[in-house]
């Protein structure tokens, strides 16, 4: 389970561009990102949080039931973790990711809902 953040209207909340959740980058530093950090390695990394998270992210959802939520079906987030997760979320994930996916052959899909399902 990913961690809540105390202030959710805190403006120094950032938002991972892979998954979409939503902590404080001192979260993302200590813990990684709870969905994505096999790939983003964010744990322990200053410089790895601030190119793969951001903090311009549009709306927040709190997703309790996963599996169950037809909302977390549409931002897909159903097979990620409990937690809270930006509906939109501006940028992309740094070229060597994108590489990383791809080599795991997976279709990198930007979370500012340019690509639609």
């Amino acid at each position: 389970m990913a961690v809540i953040p105390p202030q959710p209207r805190s403006n120094k909340l950032r938002a991972c561009l892979l998954c979409s959740i939503v902590q404080l980058p001192s979260d993302f530093k200590r813990n990684g990102c709870p969905n994505c950090d096999d790939i983003l390695q964010l744990k322990g990394n200053v410089d790895r949080v601030n190119s793969c998270t951001t903090a311009l992210f549009e709306g927040v959802i709190a997703v309790v039931d996963p599996d169950n939520s037809w909302v977390a079906k549409w931002q897909r987030t159903s097979q990620k973790v409990r937690g809270i997760y930006a509906v939109r979320v501006r940028g992309r994930v740094p070229e060597d990711v994108e590489a990383e996916l791809q080599d795991r052959g997976l279709k990198y899909r930007p979370r500012d809902q340019t690509e639609q399902d």
